[in-house]
């Protein structure tokens, strides 16, 4: 049997591209609570602790219902830059060199603060970390699939005057009872302007939502996915296509997609040839960023050095990075191995 605290030690020391981050996810308690401070806005809990303590969720839906509470906080620019600088200075730590960041307009843009002040704070942070920290990104907007396909058109034609710092739309939220099919006309837009596309599927909805996924929004990867192992065809298609799965290991089991992660399946999806990554989804929310994913895979399902070694790799072939950078990146795995 592999050495599991070598293999943790490869995981950290091995550079890593983060490919599944909600940066609002990323809101640790005690930023949410000097924030409220910061901004003067009332919460219902009066200390981070008392926020900690109310992590305790039941499904996407429990999660979501705080998530966006704590989203109140963020008001001006100086907020979504220091949320994102702190997130990428994690990234640091880690040993995470690329990283691909959702974000979710219409959380802010609901509660009128304009786009421009979303987009400008957190692009401001991506792009000082390129320089500063040698990390490069790719920007991700994402429509809330639980309010209606015209508010995600509406949020489309307001993103359109900085499409030049956007690089691709995505679509997270409720996945319950909001299939990827409401938001064709959307995507088919962001294609057109020539932007990658992504959603979540398969998470708590069905199969049927990563075949919509696939073949209606044309998507370029599934976040989540886990539950295609519910259709044997769609899985062999999705291997064979290698459309990479952006899987969430941890925020699975909190959201108790799984009840421990000894159930988790993400071993067995790359053993049947599919291209799945390792992500952190809402870290602040879920227990831990990427490496502590990675350490709770390791201390659970027991993978060989190959197998982590290729789930690394795969973090890189499934980013949005151009060839060049991928084989770099790609190289230097190779080499630290």
């Amino acid at each position: 049997m592999e050495d599991l605290s070598e293999l943790i030690d490869l995981a950290k020391r091995l550079p890593k591209a983060e490919l599944h981050l909600h940066i609002e996810g990323s809101l640790e308690p005690g930023m949410v609570m000097q924030m409220a401070q910061r901004n003067r806005i009332d919460l219902p809990f009066k200390s981070s602790e008392e926020l900690e303590a109310l992590y305790d969720f039941r499904d996407l839906q429990s999660f979501l219902d705080l998530y966006f509470l704590a989203t109140n906080v963020l008001q001006t620019e100086q907020d979504f830059y220091d949320l994102t600088w702190a997130y990428l200075e994690q990234c640091k730590a880690e040993n995470i060199v690329h990283t691909e960041i959702f974000f979710d307009p219409q959380s802010h843009t609901h509660r009128g603060i304009p786009l421009r002040v979303v987009i400008d704070g957190i692009h401001g942070a991506l792009t000082e970390a390129k320089s500063e920290l040698d990390i490069s990104s790719r920007l991700i907007l994402c429509f809330l699939r639980h309010l209606p396909a015209d508010d995600a058109l509406a949020t489309w034609q307001s993103a359109e005057p900085f499409l030049d710092r956007i690089d691709g739309v995505g679509l997270d939220s409720a996945e319950k009872d909001f299939p990827p099919e409401l938001f064709t006309a959307v995507f088919q837009l962001a294609r057109e302007a020539g932007l990658k596309t992504v959603a979540h599927a398969g998470e708590e909805g069905p199969p049927a939502y990563i075949r919509q996924a696939v073949d209606l929004l044309q998507v370029s990867r599934i976040d989540h996915g886990v539950r295609i192992t519910e259709d044997a065809a769609l899985l062999a298609e999705i291997a064979r296509r290698q459309i990479p799965l952006t899987v969430c290991p941890l925020s699975n089991t909190r959201l108790c997609v799984y009840e421990s992660m000894q159930e988790h399946p993400l071993l067995e999806l790359l053993k049947q040839g599919l291209l799945v990554t390792v992500n952190s989804d809402d870290p602040a929310y879920f227990g831990g960023y990427l490496q502590q994913n990675f350490v709770a895979v390791i201390d659970a399902l027991k993978p060989n050095r190959e197998q982590v070694l290729q789930l690394v790799r795969n973090g890189f072939v499934a980013s949005f990075l151009d060839e060049a950078s991928q084989s770099r990146w790609l190289d230097e795995i190779e080499q630290s191995n």
